[in-house]
């Protein structure tokens, strides 16, 4: 099943809906720093690397579905949350064109957590009737990537529109291989010494790819508050920056002094410093033959953060690839949701792995 991707970043998202068999014939992304990471890690993917406001739908391939995550800063709830009033929030019309334009079978578009808040609200609401103007039936759910087999917390919306010609809406998968732990993640790697980093990469040998941390001073914003989570707990969000990475959890949590102000622990057997690039795509559930290029380890971190992660986009894209492909083998969708009962679906899973 051929798919494009718009905004792709680095391609987790598209790494997912790829280990589900579907195929992603074209992708769209404008920051040059990404660009050679996703043709390293995507090959058979032609990249486009034009801003998406200046491609015409018809220099774009036919397709049966479309993914992507128009930029999320400007519904960011720790941000200026701007929204749609932002020049970056209104690329999610873009996204909407080139649907309307296209008439996939399927789309999915991910978002921070933000575009469902008070102030959001009208503009997320318009968004969604826009979507059903142009012939779509839109889910959407405000999902934990904990419970789908990534170990950390991290809270996204993600919206699924199904062609009318489908006759059935979306359904979100249960939770699938929950409650996953740092250390399932990076606990192999605690004896391999990361390489420290304040601006500009050194090369000298890499053992582990990207298994290096920027090794700098931290805001009061991020002492104001515990950064440091245990080995058997889920990794805080993994953020698109380095300054505001989780700290490793090799070391204590931070100590409380007063409100919005902690310490590092002075008995901590171990130093405190942030999870490396390699750890932090390891929580995002890339794996290690993923390999990302950089030339300043802040770009490291804004790929790997940015990125839908994997196991995530995998789960949803099973479904979306069980429901396609019926609709594909019957001709039509009549009684596709009536019809999928749980244990079906669950049976159905298995076969796919």
């Amino acid at each position: 099943m051929e798919i494009i991707s718009l905004f792709s970043g680095c391609g987790g998202l598209d790494l997912g809906f790829s280990q589900a068999k579907f195929k992603i014939i074209w992708a769209n992304e404008y920051d040059k720093t990404i660009w050679d990471t996703y043709e390293l890690n995507h090959p058979q993917t032609v990249l486009d690397r034009r801003n998406i406001q200046d491609i015409n739908s018809s220099e774009i391939p036919e397709c049966l579905g479309i993914i992507g995550g128009p930029p999320c800063q400007s519904w960011s709830e720790a941000g200026a949350g701007r929204g749609i009033n932002d020049s970056r929030g209104q690329l999610f019309y873009d996204y909407i064109r080139i649907v309307a334009d296209k008439q996939p079978l399927f789309f999915l578009a991910e978002n921070v957590s933000g575009i469902l808040s008070q102030r959001h609200i009208k503009a997320f609401t318009n968004i969604l009737n826009q979507f059903r103007n142009i012939g779509y039936e839109v889910s959407y759910k405000l999902l934990n990537a904990n419970d789908f087999g990534v170990p950390q917390d991290r809270k996204r919306v993600i919206i699924v529109g199904y062609h009318h010609k489908l006759k059935g809406v979306f359904e979100f998968p249960l939770s699938v291989n929950s409650g996953l732990k740092i250390k399932d993640a990076i606990y192999d790697l605690s004896s391999i010494e990361p390489i420290k980093t304040k601006d500009k990469l050194v090369k000298n040998g890499e053992l582990v790819p990207n298994h290096e941390y920027l090794d700098t001073s931290f805001s009061s914003i991020y002492m104001s508050r515990n950064r440091v989570r245990s080995w058997d707990e889920p990794s805080f969000t993994i953020q698109a920056g380095g300054r505001h990475a989780p700290l490793h959890p090799q070391a204590n949590k931070m100590l409380f002094v007063e409100k919005d102000k902690r310490v590092f622990d002075p008995n901590s057997a171990k130093p405190y410093r942030r999870l490396s690039v390699r750890e932090c795509a390891r929580i995002q559930t890339f794996p290690d033959n993923f390999r990302f290029k950089y030339d300043y380890i802040n770009n490291g971190y804004k790929m790997v953060g940015n990125a839908v992660p994997v196991n995530l986009a995998y789960v949803l894209a099973q479904k979306i690839f069980i429901d396609i492909q019926e609709y594909l083998t019957l001709g039509n969708c009549d009684n596709l949701h009536k019809n999928l009962h749980k244990l079906e679906y669950a049976k159905q899973l298995t076969l796919l792995n």
